[in-house]
């Protein structure tokens, strides 16, 4: 049993009382049997669309091609579905037609996983908000288990984005894939290919950002990323003889990826950009596979192969353009290394960017704290360092970045340089001087340096 909130009771009240079946059905009843906050309630009843609109006074057509009528109750909208029957489909997404049910036990075959198929009623005396359970999701929620409804490889043909979600659910829940399902995955894993790139990518980003990103070692073995990232696949055959690795590329990867869900006290580590960038922040390194004469294997100007092959993931995944620029920036530069002094960070600072030092400081631990032990307490040692330092420039507000400079393009123009690339170059050197030496960050000492070197472009450094 559990409690439904007090709209959703009132949803399925007035239902009921206009003679219909209705349930809250779904996500909203496992994550509640779980003790997780649902992120929203769905209804599930006999009434049709037209009579779902003709009861509640403010409804919204969001789907009602199949069956869905969202009804607006306390300025909150929750979604009310026709009991239905999916029809073929020919696409591995969605159905060609949906025909009405007359029973809940038909809607609910019809659902993906077991823990995904149970129902519940209202919260009256007469029991009625009891768990209706008819294909074992309760047992499957107890032993920690994700489990078709049916035969997995209808579900599985009927909509292959299922075969994503299977992983996600596994990863966000902690639970383990059964075996048939997990069978009916490696057979079905093609219909991947008629999925569009933006549905994989939310799936994917959502197994990421979970606490359990290892589940892409499950991905690699049925065959699944092969297809929609083989990329993966190619740094899971990729050995790292050298001694700062033990792993191969792809699991040295995945290991880092799990140090970043083991940073639960730095909401930034949890991050998508944070762990796309993880994931693909050795993309390059099978292209870049050398052996040296010491017989050690070496990846030499991996990162900014990376950064191009990240840059090619991110379109091909159709990611937005905010997160696609960061996730490149913190490739190509996660394996940027200094001495922890304040000038070398200052350096970093202005070659990084302000914005995305903390995500590079975060991707550096996690990519660190992956490889062998060998000199990890001096790796760390050193970010350690580095962060201390970051934030004492922050605090000191120290100029890193042209829109610090005490001096501008308009002040040299009135100082007689002409406008053109030459007041770029000026700039940067000025800066330059100020990132050696962040005194020199006023107006007046900036001119002089200027004049001093006869108004050239060209300033001493």
């Amino acid at each position: 049993m559990i409690n439904l909130p007090t709209p959703v009771n009132e949803i399925i009240d007035t239902l009921r009382q206009h003679g219909f079946e209705a349930y809250a059905v779904g996500g909203c009843v496992r994550d509640s049997l779980l003790g997780r906050e649902p992120e929203d309630w769905d209804v599930t009843t006999s009434a049709r669309p037209e009579q779902v609109k003709e009861i509640f006074p403010v409804t919204i057509d969001t789907g009602i091609e199949h069956g869905t009528v969202t009804v607006r109750l306390n300025k909150t909208n929750y979604e009310v579905t026709t009991f239905r029957i999916d029809g073929k489909y020919s696409d591995h997404r969605r159905p060609d037609e949906v025909s009405f049910a007359r029973t809940l036990q038909e809607d609910l075959l019809r659902r993906d996983f077991t823990i995904n198929a149970m129902a519940a009623g209202g919260d009256e005396p007469d029991g009625k908000s009891g768990i209706i359970d008819l294909y074992g999701g309760l047992a499957d929620l107890d032993a920690g288990i994700i489990r078709c409804v049916g035969v997995p490889e209808e579900r599985f043909n009927e909509d292959a984005l299922r075969i994503l979600r299977a992983f996600r659910f596994a990863a966000q829940l902690g639970f383990d894939i059964e075996p048939a399902t997990r069978d009916a995955i490696a057979a079905t894993r093609e219909g991947l290919r008629a999925i569009s790139a933006e549905r994989i990518q939310v799936e994917m980003t959502k197994i990421l950002i979970s606490d359990r990103p290892g589940i892409l070692r499950d991905m690699c073995e049925l065959g699944v990323t092969a297809i929609i990232l083989p990329e993966l696949d190619q740094m899971m055959a990729t050995e790292q003889n050298n001694r700062h690795h033990v792993w191969t590329v792809g699991e040295h990867t995945i290991r880092s990826l799990e140090a970043l869900a083991g940073m639960t006290n730095n909401s930034l580590a949890g991050s998508k950009a944070i762990r796309w960038a993880m994931l693909l922040h050795d993309t390059g390194k099978p292209q870049c596979k050398t052996v040296e004469e010491d017989g050690q294997d070496h990846f030499k100007g991996h990162a900014l192969i990376s950064a191009d092959i990240a840059r090619d993931v991110m379109n091909r995944m159709k990611m937005d353009n905010a997160t696609r620029d960061t996730v490149v920036r913190l490739v190509k530069y996660h394996d940027y290394r200094m001495p922890s002094e304040k000038k070398n960070v200052r350096r970093a600072l202005a070659k990084i960017g302000r914005d995305y030092f903390p995500g590079y400081c975060i991707v550096r631990r996690a990519d660190v704290l992956a490889q062998s032990e060998f000199v990890r307490a001096e790796k760390l040692e050193n970010l350690d360092a580095i962060e201390a330092l970051y934030a004492e420039i922050i605090a000191e507000d120290e100029c890193v970045s042209l829109d610090q400079l005490a001096v501008t393009g308009r002040d040299l123009i009135e100082e007689g340089l002409e406008p053109g690339p030459a007041i770029g170059d000026a700039l940067a050197m000025l800066l330059s001087r100020v990132i050696e030496d962040p005194s020199l960050n006023n107006k007046e000492t900036l001119l002089a340096i200027w004049r001093d070197n006869n108004g050239s472009a060209e300033l001493k450094a």
